[in-house]
């Protein structure tokens, strides 16, 4: 009979059983030891010590530098904080972000809608709209704005081409606050439109298949079906839309509208040797919109996962309630041991 091709080893060959070193010997090779016997070094990583280290060095260094410079003076902040100058022109700030944003949201859905439907008229329309404001910059929205009564002193509302049912004296309703919502809101819903539209694609073409193949209306198809979907995707596209809302405020100081920004320029100007500490109040003050805004952010988008991930991402406070848990458990084990 052949023997098949391969390793054959024969009796006299093979290695007597004594000299076959067993798993348990502790003089036997580190791979040949079980895995619970090896012992488990993790990977050294200088590069991550070294870029902590000097991370660290910086931010020591900036902190310090803010809490003993002199130039800072943080005493002249404390005062000026929530003068009601400051308070004023933060209240009218939240104002102006509140209009503008509601309407720019209103009209970015309205274009967004005119994007996607079949008119060619409307996707004209729409298209050319989104690439005008998104190329003008807003300041030069807000200065034509507020000299529009230089070329329209009266709005009229009538037939086209014909006679006029009613003039308006576009110098009374063209207020600062009415200029400034206007601007930004145009300027808003130029972006929230492509915001809006991105979401709406992004809902899996088999919902609306489905909600075709139902009969249902197609009113009733994107309010319950599609937007609540697209949301996932627009919320938090439009929240960083909305804190660059939130600084963009600052520019409404140039047609008249004493904002945050405004009153600390104005302020700034009067005393002119707290101009710094003011600086440094209107950056805290945008610092704290935005954490509220990110915050609200959070939760939203927490709200809007239900359904579409397993679990949903914990809570600040959930982490806190987890980390306290875990280090309670530790203690108790290392007194234990």
């Amino acid at each position: 009979m052949s023997e098949s091709p391969g390793v054959a080893v024969s009796a006299e060959q093979a290695p007597p059983a004594e000299a076959i070193p067993r798993p348990d010997d502790p003089a036997a090779p580190a791979d040949q030891k079980p895995l619970a016997a090896q012992r488990v070094l993790p990977i050294r990583r200088p590069g991550r010590w070294i870029a902590t280290a000097v991370v660290l060095v910086v931010v020591a260094q900036i902190i310090h530098g803010l809490a003993t410079n002199p130039f800072y003076q943080w005493d002249r902040f404390g005062y000026w904080f929530l003068r009601p100058t400051i308070l004023d022109g933060l209240l009218i700030t939240l104002e102006v972000t509140l209009y503008s944003a509601v309407l720019g949201l209103v009209g970015g859905i309205l274009l967004a809608l005119a994007r996607l439907s079949r008119s060619p008229v409307l996707r004209a329309v729409s298209w050319v709209y989104i690439w005008l404001f998104r190329s003008v910059p807003l300041i030069v929205v807000l200065l034509f704005l507020y000299n529009f009564s230089a070329l329209y002193a009266t709005l009229s509302l009538g037939i086209p081409f014909g006679p006029a049912f009613f003039t308006f004296d576009e110098s009374r309703l063209a207020t600062d606050m009415v200029v400034a919502v206007i601007g930004l809101s145009l300027n808003e819903a130029a972006y929230a439109a492509e915001v809006v539209r991105g979401g709406i694609l992004s809902v899996d073409q088999g919902q609306h298949e489905a909600a075709s193949a139902l009969g249902l209306p197609k009113r009733y198809q994107f309010a319950k079906i599609v937007f609540p979907q697209a949301l996932r995707s627009i919320t938090p596209n439009y929240v960083n839309q909305l804190i660059g809302l939130i600084k963009g405020t600052s520019l409404v100081f140039y047609v008249s509208l004493l904002d945050l920004f405004g009153s600390v320029q104005s302020m700034g100007s009067t005393y002119p040797g707290d101009i710094v500490p003011l600086l440094l109040v209107a950056t805290v003050w945008y610092l704290i919109l935005t954490s509220v805004v990110s915050v609200v952010q959070f939760y939203v988008e927490r709200y809007y996962a239900r359904g579409a991930t397993r679990t949903l991402p914990p809570t600040p406070l959930q982490k806190l309630r987890a980390g306290v848990t875990d280090l309670r458990a530790r203690i108790r084990k290392e007194a234990a041991v």
